[in-house]
């Protein structure tokens, strides 16, 4: 009887066959297969050029969302980044926060609001605090806000967000609309609010 190395045995089934074993068809082809890396780095650039010429360095400016129906308006400038305050039919928001509902904000007297009013001081503390520390004069605080509200919404709301807005400092305010160009198409514009 022959002597056998150690290790894994298979069945006389498996021994002879081209994964397993030792077939024929086995020991014509390699086990060691090559990574063909110069395609594959072409392909990546390829793919990093793709999304550097589709990259917008603007970014999103307005969160475009199914519950706020945006006014159309004709005599209107392009959006610029700066903080939005959201005013759906239910609530209103800023940078993603919610800081009351609608509903409450039509039962109470008083003009302001006051949790939209401490969310603005903290987000223009936060600004003034890191141009300070960055040395960055040229970029002072300039009191700019964009409000992204539906179209149906009482003006005694919008008022009320407009007073939060200037008290918290905020005096630049510019109302997101639709621009209507007379073509089919309408983009998401600002037009800025009367001082």
């Amino acid at each position: 009887m022959a002597i056998k190395v150690p290790g894994k045995r298979y069945g006389k089934r498996l021994q002879h066959s081209k994964v397993f074993g030792h077939g024929a068809a086995h020991a014509k082809r390699s086990g060691y297969a090559d990574l063909l890396i110069t395609p594959l780095v072409d392909m990546f650039v390829i793919i990093v050029l793709f999304l550097i010429a589709n990259f917008s360095a603007t970014g999103e400016v307005l969160m475009m969302t199914k519950d706020i129906q945006l006014p159309e308006a004709v005599n209107v400038k392009e959006v610029e980044m700066h903080p939005v305050v959201m005013v759906s039919g239910d609530q209103v928001s800023v940078s993603g926060t919610i800081v009351g509902r609608v509903e409450d904000l039509t039962k109470d007297e008083y003009l302001n609001i006051p949790a939209l009013e401490e969310k603005l001081r903290d987000m223009k503390k936060q600004f003034e605090d890191l141009h300070a520390m960055a040395n960055d004069a040229a970029n002072t605080f300039k009191g700019d806000i964009n409000i992204q509200a539906h179209k149906d919404v009482e003006y005694a709301i919008i008022k009320r967000v407009m007073f939060s807005c200037a008290t918290a400092g905020y005096n630049n305010i510019n109302f997101a609309v639709l621009t209507t160009s007379g073509g089919d198409g309408a983009t998401a514009s600002a037009a800025a609010a009367p001082h």
